[in-house]
């Protein structure tokens, strides 16, 4: 569960701490066990630590006022602090050498841990690349993948809005505070992507405003809770081939969609290509390729989930309804997919996408190209 009301202020004085950092955050934990003890220390430990003077200030004398807002903001409803140190945080961002200590997320806090694929891109693309933006997410959505991005306009909204329009939860990840949302015009958006089952998600506390130097902090989390992310359209100086190049540094894939070397917003894309990033027409591509890691993240879930009754992957599928078809006409006994497309008058395409999905999330066994249920 995400972090409890008495543990929240102890983590959010460490959060709230000047100059701490995630990194300075995450070895104090594993010197001293806990938040509550980190704080406990006191300034022989703090300063053993290595801690800056104006984070051992703060320590010393928090501003409550500061605390009391932040606590305020938690008791939302829909309002979370996922910490590192809990079984919750989710595990691909994790194992990231730069992972965040915590993140404060409004929403649905189990989406983090669902398969995500990034999308990113030009806060001002084409009329072709916010099309191909929003095929490659609404494809992607209906694959099973929840589509994750940094609600900044162009790419990035037009990868949002794909996914809600298909019901599919999305993830929008913040370069401000959980409550500010920047630009002020995709008020209206981060609203429906909490109504539509997805999350907002901010490593910065409750109250920061737009920085320019904290975007670039947001793209790692963006890199590092996705399978694999697809840069759409991109200069050669973009946010976005930062994004990439984090996802590439974590072992993550990187994709990218060619375009017309008259278009200064493939060239970023070419630079990828010519950097080692996937080429990439066609949303099976993507899916073969980060195969293995959603293996591995399945695998993870399905270890978190030991005990429980495994009846969620089905009703999992009923939120798309192309998967439900899909899933009514499976059985347990195994079934050809060209069977399968004359019952669900489906593509064997868009079989092929939704069928590798349900059997990386463990509700499908596949053999010998024959398809049955597990769950």
């Amino acid at each position: 569960m995400p972090v409890g009301h008495a543990a929240a202020r102890d983590w959010l004085i460490l959060l709230r701490a000047p100059g701490l950092g995630g990194v300075r955050l995450r070895s104090l934990l594993e010197r001293h066990g806990d938040a509550r003890n980190a704080i406990a220390v006191g300034r022989e430990g703090w300063r053993a630590a290595g801690l800056p003077a104006a984070a051992i200030e703060w320590l010393s004398r928090p501003d409550e006022a500061l605390l009391e807002t932040d606590l305020r903001w938690l008791q939302g409803e829909s309002n979370h602090l996922l910490t590192i140190d809990s079984a919750d945080f989710p595990p691909l961002l994790a194992r990231m050498p730069q992972a965040p200590a915590a993140l404060f997320v409004c929403g649905a806090p189990e989406q983090l841990w669902t398969a995500q694929i990034g999308i990113v891109g030009s806060r001002n693309p084409s009329a072709g690349g916010r099309e191909n933006a929003r095929d490659f997410a609404n494809a992607l959505a209906a694959s099973g993948l929840s589509i994750t991005s940094g609600l900044a306009e162009g790419i990035d909204a037009a990868a949002h809005r794909a996914a809600l329009d298909r019901r599919a939860p999305t993830i929008a990840v913040m370069g401000t505070g959980p409550d500010r949302i920047y630009p002020a015009s995709h008020r209206a958006l981060a609203h429906d992507i909490v109504a539509g089952g997805g999350a907002l998600v901010s490593e910065f506390p409750p109250g920061t405003g737009p920085r320019r130097e904290n975007f670039p902090r947001r793209n790692r989390i963006i890199a590092g809770l996705s399978l694999g992310v697809l840069v759409v359209e991109a200069g050669v100086q973009s946010g976005a081939l930062i994004t990439a190049r984090l996802a590439a540094e974590a072992g993550r894939d990187v994709f990218a969609l060619p375009g017309s070397i008259h278009n200064p917003l493939a060239r970023g894309c070419h630079r990828l290509i010519r950097d080692g990033a996937m080429l990439t027409e066609s949303v099976p591509e993507i899916l073969d390729a980060i195969a293995p890691v959603a293996r591995e993240l399945g695998t993870a879930l399905r270890q978190r989930l030991a005990g429980e009754k495994a009846a969620a992957p089905a009703a999992a599928v009923a939120r798309d309804p192309e998967r439900e078809r899909l899933w009514q006409a499976l059985g347990h006994d195994p079934v050809a997919i060209d069977v399968l497309a004359e019952r669900t008058g489906l593509t064997v395409e868009s079989l092929s996408s939704m069928l590798l999905l349900m059997e990386l999330e463990g509700t499908v066994a596949a053999q010998h190209g024959r398809y049955a249920r597990l769950a």
